[in-house]
């Protein structure tokens, strides 16, 4: 009984502190127009994003282990794989951080990024692990291709879809879907 006693406050008294330490963080962010939902969990390395904005509606997950960007956008009726240039998307730590602060100064602008959807369409989406899978799963899926900076692109801007993750994430997505 004595045993059983010395557990029960081993337990009650950890239950704090490991609370403390938990790997799965959700944000709820107000916008003017919409609300972002950001889910991090630095243990899988992933930040999953639901943006409700009535004028730019989409979901996203940042995948940083796999280097992975996975966007669904809603207007476009489509969903957009692309390779993270970690070198200029912000770390896990730096959104972590930018959302406990709502503060974005100290953090990379990744204003002016621009993705140009490819006309193939990816065949496969399990190999990208369950959250993009299901994510993706009723919409056509694409990828897409990170511009050089400072290359003119013959793109008609109209076909550009803007994501936006605070202030400091800002991409777009170019080019005609395919089939729509």
């Amino acid at each position: 009984m004595n045993h059983l006693i010395t557990i029960s406050i081993l337990v009650l008294s950890l239950s704090p502190s490991l609370a403390l330490t938990s790997t799965n963080d959700s944000y709820l962010l107000d916008g003017s127009v919409g609300t972002q939902v950001i889910h991090v969990n630095a243990f899988r390395g992933m930040v999953s994003i639901r943006d409700s904005n009535v004028l730019s509606e989409w979901d996203g997950i940042l995948d940083y282990k796999n280097a992975l960007l996975a966007a669904k956008l809603f207007s476009k009726m489509a969903c957009v794989l692309a390779k993270m240039d970690q070198e200029v998307f912000p770390s896990l730590d730096d959104i972590k951080k930018a959302i406990v602060k709502q503060a974005s100064t100290h953090y990379p602008s990744t204003h002016g990024l621009t993705y140009t959807v490819l006309p193939s369409r990816v065949k496969n989406l399990a190999q990208y692990g369950t959250l993009i899978k299901d994510m993706c799963r009723a919409f056509p899926t694409y990828f897409a291709q990170q511009q050089k900076e400072g290359t003119a692109l013959a793109i008609d801007p109209n076909s550009c879809f803007e994501v936006q993750l605070l202030s400091f994430l800002g991409l777009s997505i170019c080019g005609e879907i395919p089939g729509l």
